[in-house]
């Protein structure tokens, strides 16, 4: 809103002096001439930087401020006349050692075509109280966002603890909140619970203990854990309370330890776990790369290990099978189905011996581990002469995928033979010469190779 201006006798003032005047009772004061150049530039508080205001003479007024307050400027120049005062403009004047200065600006022209006196506010403790004011909203707009990150976790915790929790006021022991576990465990919804007194969840027997613990939480701040049992038949549990304070009252948070069946099912793993330990056959728990993680005894007498620990970590395909293929169709199998049933291998230990075992193995899902149960065949006892042929088609078909095709082409072509000349000493009524002869073999060929795969009585009477 325009101030109307103090009326003076013509020539009384000239620019200049008034300029003085108005220096005395303001932070700053211009006077302007009609080219828009700062003819006068006077601070009357203390000069915001070391001589930047007298700088300011001589230069047009609109070059000593920043470009967009140039706008500014050239209203407060265009609306200054002598019957009122110009309404206050912000303008910041660019400052060499720091922040820009900010001033508040009104103008006057005392005489028509001459210069225009500017009366300035400096802004600059304004403008400094408004960065406290901006940084303490920004430091209470942290606590709050700490403070609701603080409340998001707390409620997240009560709603995921597995433990019944419950939270009472600590003078008339009316329930405020409940956990889905401790709706569980009571059978009703958490609104419904809202508002009971926390003592008729107990049975009769156990209802004064509670109302003791809380008397005692009201007197010492703290009680020790009780006993009870819960209402309509709910079981046994332990009662925890601890006492605290928040939003001008004060609350207990009741925790209700009951025997969870977790605490049933780790003793029943642990039992098991020693079943297993003591079981005669071997079995093993592997990683998702089939190292070792546990073995039992029985697996260790069949390696030929002293402690479990000369296992763990080391892979299972080190004593699994005759070579890499069998092992890894194994591994395949069960890769490829979940589990592998009756699959016939040897274990090799760790000095030579070799056992035939027959493997069970599982993959547990979700668990990235392997279970492998191996139970000891009867023991074989030793070829004389290099590895045990096959005696039939059926137990060579067994062997693909446990040996290599070169081996096993081999042992065929091993078997192939045996049977020709089984066969021809049966068609000839065991006579030798005639035997060889239908064979395309000599004589000593055929002797040669009776003797290889040990057929026949070689130490008889030749035929003639």
């Amino acid at each position: 809103m325009p101030v109307a201006a103090l009326p003076l006798p013509a020539g009384l003032l000239d620019g200049e002096a008034a300029g003085l005047i108005v220096a005395a009772g303001s932070d700053l004061s211009l006077v302007v001439d009609a080219d828009g150049v700062i003819r006068e530039a006077a601070s009357g508080g203390e000069d915001p930087g070391p001589g930047t205001v007298a700088a300011w003479r001589g230069r047009p007024f609109s070059d000593t401020v920043t470009v967009e307050s140039r706008p500014k400027v050239e209203a407060l120049l265009r609306e200054a006349r002598a019957d009122a005062v110009t309404r206050w403009r912000q303008v910041n004047h660019p400052s060499p050692e720091g922040p820009d200065l900010p001033v508040r600006y009104a103008a006057l022209r005392p005489k028509a075509g001459g210069p225009v006196i500017l009366v300035g506010r400096n802004l600059r403790a304004v403008a400094a109280l408004q960065h406290r004011l901006a940084e303490a909203q920004q430091a209470l707009e942290r606590d709050y966002d700490r403070q609701r990150a603080a409340e998001t976790r707390y409620r997240l915790l009560f709603q995921l603890t597995g433990e019944p929790v419950l939270v009472v006021d600590a003078g008339t022991r009316r329930i405020a909140e409940v956990n889905p576990a401790a709706a569980r465990l009571f059978g009703r919804q958490p609104k419904r619970l809202a508002g009971l007194d926390a003592v008729d969840l107990f049975e009769a027997g156990s209802a004064r203990a509670v109302e003791t613990l809380f008397a005692t939480l009201r007197v010492a701040g703290e009680a020790a854990d009780i006993p009870a049992r819960l209402a309509h038949g709910r079981g046994a549990t332990t009662v925890s309370a601890s006492l605290f304070r928040g939003e001008s009252a004060t609350s207990v948070l009741l925790r209700l330890a009951v025997p969870a069946e977790g605490e049933a099912a780790q003793g029943l793993a642990a039992h098991a776990a020693e079943v297993l330990r003591a079981m005669p056959e071997g079995f093993v728990v592997t990683d998702a790369g089939r190292r070792v993680l546990a073995a039992n005894t029985a697996f260790l007498e069949l390696s030929q290990l002293a402690t479990e620990e000369q296992a763990r970590g080391q892979p299972l395909d080190a004593w699994l099978g005759h070579d890499e293929t069998e092992a890894q169709a194994l591994f395949a199998t069960l890769r490829d189905h979940g589990s592998v049933r009756r699959f016939s291998t040897v274990l090799r230990g760790q000095y030579g011996s070799v056992e035939d075992v027959e493997v069970a193995a599982v993959a547990v899902p979700g668990q990235g581990c392997l279970g492998f149960s191996f139970r000891a065949g009867p023991r074989r006892a030793a070829s004389p002469v290099g590895t045990a042929l096959p005696r039939s088609v059926e137990q060579m078909t067994e062997l693909v995928g446990r040996v290599s095709m070169k081996t096993l082409v081999r042992e065929t072509t091993d078997l192939i033979e045996k049977l020709c000349i089984e066969a021809a000493l049966r068609i000839t009524r065991d006579n030798r010469a005639s035997a060889a002869e239908m064979l395309g073999l000599s004589r000593q060929g055929l002797y040669a190779k009776m003797r290889r795969y040990g057929i026949g009585d070689l130490d008889g009477p030749d035929e003639a």
